[in-house]
């Protein structure tokens, strides 16, 4: 019995350690699920539920590194930098060879701009890791950034000793070159690096500088290798179709034109790209010389890519700057139809009959693109403009309601449909409701110089208010000096107030700046000069107000009769 009992006494000291055992293990197995749950919930941006997660594997296992770790990623995730650079440290702290843990404190510096602990902190990981390319990369803009060229420069030459020279690092050392300012060397490297290796990209750039240096043959020779080791490359070809076109040898220019639109190699809207450029910028002489290859070169593009709106839009430009405003609007209608989901091809076709003055059809498609895109505005703004023109006073006040419903809280918008409307109302001969929408658009922007010279001529015309609309147009002169408009209203106001010796000044100004076009200005003037006496200048300028008259003025002959006859 004695010894039964010890026997049982040893069973119970041997298997106890083995249970606690077996429970910490449990206890370590349910954390690593726990971690990998929080995980789970961290990749689905469930930011908050894995750091509660992870914060309870960390109260009963302090030391686990991985539970710091994305539980400093979760933080950084919040925004909250500093419980996220608190935990990443502890990471750290217990598992310093990680290099992910490091790299991840890295980036919480970078966030929080403190450029020399970043900068520290990825040098140290390059000593341990120099296998790590885009530890280079990252120093390499880090240096940038804080001004460090040489250093940059000294990073990028470690990339090649580890891993060789390339076409990106040659790039990258030409760029940090150019950069600070040192164009000859930059251009130097590339060169060094084109007698050792061959690429496209550094020889047509080696064929842009020798463009540029006026070196023809050189850039030629440049594109030319270029093309040899890459036959459709787009930027040694145009740079070669360039080099052509300025030494004026039309007929090999227009022959790698041929071949740079129809290769397969090179994107329609690159294609696009460079149609648009070459009508943009080149001699008109030149577009005119040669418009029939062109016209060709285009046409060519259209059955090539028919659907393309790219192509559409580009061939659009260049028959509307050809003046041919009829196939330009057929191109733009085209690609509108096929696109009616797109603003722009919208756009172009509304503007155009804008450009065109096509006001029936403007008011009209200008209001179906507005029902299609109701958050641009700026297609009833073009309705409106062709309502003006078509003299519909009444669509555009419409159209200003509409405007006022729907951009409520854009000031700009807002403003300038207030100033419409008080423009048509004027029309519309209610003055009344013309100032009370000046009044309005006056409370938005109180100085806004188009409604003051309006509100203020208007109460000119009628005599009333003068002191007024003196104030008004006082501001107008201040702001805008030189506006004849401005200078006539202001001039005018001072006449009507008895004061033609103060007001002459102001016309004479307005006659340096466009006012000699102004019937009406003219008529002002001569009015002021006639007040003081100064007939014979006064009839000199009546007389011109009658040359420039297309009905502004009506009576204006017997007027000046009148005043002929006064002045005797």
């Amino acid at each position: 019995m004695k010894g039964t009992i010890i026997y049982l006494a040893l069973a119970v000291l041997l298997f106890m350690p083995a249970r606690a055992y077996a429970q910490e293990e449990d206890k370590t197995r349910i954390a690593e699920n726990k971690i990998i749950t929080a995980v789970e919930r961290y990749n689905e941006r469930d930011f908050g539920k894995a750091s509660g997660i992870l914060r309870g594997v960390i109260a009963e296992f302090p030391g686990n590194d991985a539970a710091h770790f994305y539980l400093g990623l979760s933080e950084f995730c919040m925004n909250h930098m500093d419980a996220a650079e608190a935990e990443l440290k502890k990471a750290v702290a217990i598992d310093s060879s990680n290099f992910w843990y490091r790299y991840r404190l890295a980036m919480v510096y970078s966030a929080t701009d403190r450029k020399e602990l970043t900068t520290a902190m990825f040098e140290d990981l390059l000593e341990d890791f120099p296998k790590k390319s885009e530890l280079y990369y990252s120093l390499i803009d880090l240096y940038i950034s804080q001004g460090q060229t040489d250093r940059a420069l000294e990073t990028l030459s470690q990339i090649e000793t580890v891993f060789g020279k390339n076409e990106a690092t040659a790039l990258t050392r030409f760029d940090l070159l150019r950069s600070s300012g040192k164009q000859t060397e930059a251009y130097e490297s590339l060169k060094e690096f084109n007698n050792e290796y061959s690429s496209p990209q550094v020889l047509a750039i080696l064929g842009d500088w020798q463009m540029s240096m006026y070196n023809d043959s050189l850039a030629l020779k440049s594109y030319g290798e270029a093309l040899e080791l890459e036959p459709d490359y787009a930027p040694a070809l145009l740079g070669k179709a360039e080099v052509f076109r300025v030494t004026r040898r039309y007929d090999e220019y227009f022959s790698l034109m041929d071949r740079f639109l129809t290769s397969q190699s090179v994107t329609v809207a690159g294609k696009a790209d460079y149609l648009k450029s070459l009508f943009q910028s080149s001699d008109p002489m030149f577009l005119k010389t040669f418009s029939s290859r062109i016209d060709s070169m285009v046409t060519g593009c259209l059955d090539l890519y028919p659907r393309d709106s790219s192509m559409l839009m580009t061939a659009g430009i260049y028959y509307y700057g050809t003046g041919r405003a009829a196939e330009a609007k057929s191109i733009f209608r085209k690609n509108m139809d096929l696109y009616p989901e797109s603003l722009s091809a919208a756009a172009n076709f509304v503007e155009l009959l804008m450009y065109t003055h096509e006001w029936e059809e403007l008011s009209s498609e200008g209001r179906k693109a507005f029902g299609k895109f109701p958050s641009e505005p700026a297609f009833l703004e073009m309705a409106s403009l062709a309502d003006y023109n078509l003299g519909d006073y009444g669509k555009v006040l419409d159209i200003c309601d509409t405007v006022l419903l729907v951009c409520e809280g854009d000031s700009l918008r807002t403003l300038n449909a207030y100033t419409t409307m008080g423009d048509m109302y004027h029309q519309l001969g209610d003055n009344k409701k013309a100032y009370k929408a000046y009044e309005a658009a006056l409370k938005i922007n109180p100085t806004y110089v188009p409604v003051l010279n309006n509100y203020a001529y208007f109460l000119s015309i009628e005599g009333r208010k003068l002191k007024k609309a003196y104030d008004m147009s006082k501001i107008t002169v201040e702001k805008e000096p030189d506006n004849p408009t401005y200078l006539d209203t202001f001039g005018w106001i001072l006449y009507l107030q008895g004061k033609p010796l103060e007001a002459k000044p102001f016309f004479k100004h307005a006659m340096l700046y466009g006012g000699k076009d102004s019937a009406v200005i003219l008529d002002h003037y001569a009015e002021v000069l006639f007040a003081l006496k100064e007939y014979d200048l006064a009839f000199v300028y009546w007389t011109q107000a009658q040359s420039r008259n297309n009905g502004e003025i009506e009576g204006l002959d017997e007027k000046i009769r009148q005043r002929k006859s006064e002045m005797k």
